[in-house]
């Protein structure tokens, strides 16, 4: 083989390696098009996770993120065929939970964004946290882009929609769902991973929301508008008062 065929050969598959995310250690993780696929079909899972997912669109209009253990992005999209009907801000928002939730999850500590609320409010111990890690607007792009991908984004959120991701009983990542309320976001993000098969070794529940009614945690995260949790009501968030 000639040195110029041989050149010609490497840049036709250029662009396949890249829409392969091009990056080994995003290998184990779902791609763009299984990302999308999971995305769009959580709000319609039955099962112990499945039913109604609550909130202002039932989980139908969502950005999803995948980060690798390090925190690069290695995959992002809507859960629409039409990124406009999709929240734009969403799209930050997802990929700093995906940060988030591999940033603070282990082998054997499996810590879902929505368990991270009640830390991080005024008065608790993680307190201005979200200070320590800002994101990266940089790493925004249109869907299908190839230029935010395998660059860390950072951010930090605390509030349902990220959890981690597993493969044999070992963290690789993180997922970050959002587009709906934050409550609706963590039952799309968990399903999501179930649909992956990427649970920790505690099962599909095992980082799941807690609210008031389970009794007083440090976990705690408020209920939203329409508040559903694997398929059963919840409640609503408590209006204003005060002001």
């Amino acid at each position: 083989m000639s040195y110029r065929f041989a050149a010609i050969l490497a840049a036709l598959a250029a662009p396949v390696f890249a829409q392969g995310q091009g990056n080994s250690k995003c290998a184990d993780l779902p791609t763009e098009s299984q990302l999308k696929t999971y995305l769009s079909g959580a709000p319609a899972l039955s099962g112990a996770l499945g039913g109604t997912v609550g909130g202002l669109f039932n989980g139908a209009r969502m950005w999803g993120a995948v980060v690798n253990r390090d925190g690069e992005v290695c995959a992002f999209t809507t859960s629409t065929s039409d990124a406009s009907q999709v929240w734009p801000g969403s799209q930050a928002i997802a990929k700093a939970k995906a940060y988030t939730a591999n940033a603070f999850s282990l082998d054997s500590f499996a810590l879902s964004t929505a368990r991270l609320y009640t830390f991080t409010q005024p008065g608790h111990s993680l307190w201005s946290l979200g200070q320590s890690n800002l994101f990266d607007p940089t790493a925004l792009q249109s869907p299908g882009a190839q230029a935010g991908k395998n660059k860390i984004a950072g951010g930090l959120i605390f509030f349902g929609g990220g959890v981690p991701l597993y493969k044999d009983g070992k963290i690789v990542g993180g997922l970050g769902v959002s587009g709906d309320t934050s409550c609706a976001d963590h039952e799309v993000a968990k399903r999501v991973r179930h649909m992956a098969g990427m649970n920790p070794s505690g099962g599909a529940t095992a980082d799941d929301i807690v609210y008031g009614i389970d009794g007083g945690s440090v976990f705690t995260h408020p209920k939203c508008i329409n508040t559903y949790r694997n398929g059963q009501f919840v409640g609503e968030e408590a209006p204003a008062a005060g002001y």
